[in-house]
């Protein structure tokens, strides 16, 4: 999935510095439909670099007992071969990856790149958390230490919860005649605002990013470049910096790409709606990006934190258990806005079943 995921990022930055996708993602749906078959194209690009990569890495390597992995032959193929079959292979399953994501998204049970991501983390906590329960056991971690960690974990979910559900809600007024001939009615309303705008995308682009230089190192077998990935290490100080340099850049750049504050205040303009306090045009878009600024400062800061302290905490703890901030982000903001897409399609279905029942009724009526 993480070729995708990087092909996903290169265009999203490069629509707001080529103008031709920029003039795309402004036609709407169709203009939508385009930028997502560059994608496409993109995805398959970097899926080849990578199967390289990855059948490169298996060819020159060895096993804990000096042995090479690649026997030549290896079932009558030459190194040539095995490349072949193992960059066709890698890329095959990368499209069908990206097909049953979109496949997922399409169908608006959610984000089918999250969905799948989350998929994986979920199938490797009972193996982390058996590791962890044979520690205790076999006396390499005490009861107390167990305790203290479970309790960090249930802290850490509340927080991600309280977080990821909360809004700000900007109070909105619409004018509406009624009554007499002159009388104005006014109808509160409000514009929701989440804390966390950006939801899981921002970490998820960050280590997809982090994760290049290792792609990298097995075409440029340089000294510095054997360097860079070592400093590149998870857990390090280089890559925490960065990694929480990544997240806060992805935040504001993604709240900046999904939500238009001005496009919001034209049709709150549109339709006879206001910001109390607040002149209608430029001042409400003016407003409303304040507001969403600091709440993006506000989710940065929050993604950081529990992305990066988790991780370092059991690093010095030298805990080897599942217990990574970024998959707990992952793994509760996905299961959260799946339930919402649940309950959305649930609700949409009990108000039809009751049009149904409505409109039965009425043609039973007899006058």
């Amino acid at each position: 999935i993480m070729p995708y995921i990087s092909s996903s990022i290169i265009f999203q930055l490069l629509q707001t510095a080529v103008p031709y996708l920029e003039a795309l993602k402004k036609e709407g749906e169709q203009g939508r439909k385009k930028i997502n078959q560059y994608t496409r194209y993109g995805t398959i690009v970097l899926a080849l670099v990578q199967g390289y990569a990855m059948a490169s890495w298996l060819a020159n390597s060895n096993s804990p007992e000096g042995k090479a992995l690649v026997m030549t032959p290896i079932f009558g193929l030459s190194f040539l071969s095995f490349k072949l079959v193992t960059i066709v292979t890698l890329t095959a399953g990368t499209c069908f990856i990206m097909w049953l994501g979109e496949q997922i998204t399409e169908k608006g049970i959610g984000n089918g790149a999250s969905l799948i991501i989350f998929s994986g983390i979920a199938a490797g906590v009972p193996s982390g958390a058996a590791k962890l329960w044979e520690m205790v056991l076999t006396g390499g971690m005490s009861g107390a230490l167990l305790l203290i960690l479970l309790v960090g974990m249930v802290a850490v979910i509340g927080a991600i919860v309280f977080v990821e559900v909360g809004q700000r809600r900007i109070p909105i007024q619409y004018s509406q005649r009624g009554g007499g001939r002159d009388a104005m009615q006014q109808q509160a309303s409000h514009l929701p605002l989440k804390v966390n705008f950006s939801g899981v995308i921002p970490p998820i682009f960050a280590s997809s990013l982090l994760m290049f230089p290792a792609t990298m190192a097995q075409f440029i077998d340089k000294p510095w470049m054997t360097n860079i990935q070592q400093s590149l290490t998870p857990s390090g100080g280089i890559y925490n910096l960065i990694f929480v340099g990544l997240i806060i850049f992805f935040c504001f750049f993604y709240t900046e790409i999904v939500f238009n504050p001005n496009e919001v205040a034209d049709n709150l303009k549109k339709y006879g709606g206001f910001v109390p306090g607040i002149r209608a045009g430029k001042s409400t878009a003016d407003h409303i990006k304040k507001v969403l600024d600091r709440l993006t400062v506000t989710g940065s800061v929050y993604l950081s934190l529990v992305c990066i302290m988790p991780t370092l905490l059991t690093h010095r703890l030298n805990l080897p258990f599942y217990f990574g901030g970024t998959s707990l982000l992952i793994l509760v903001g996905v299961a959260i806005d799946t339930s919402q897409q649940i309950q959305s399609h649930l609700l949409t279905a009990k108000y039809e079943g009751i049009m149904k029942g409505v409109k039965v009724r009425s043609r039973r009526v007899q006058y």
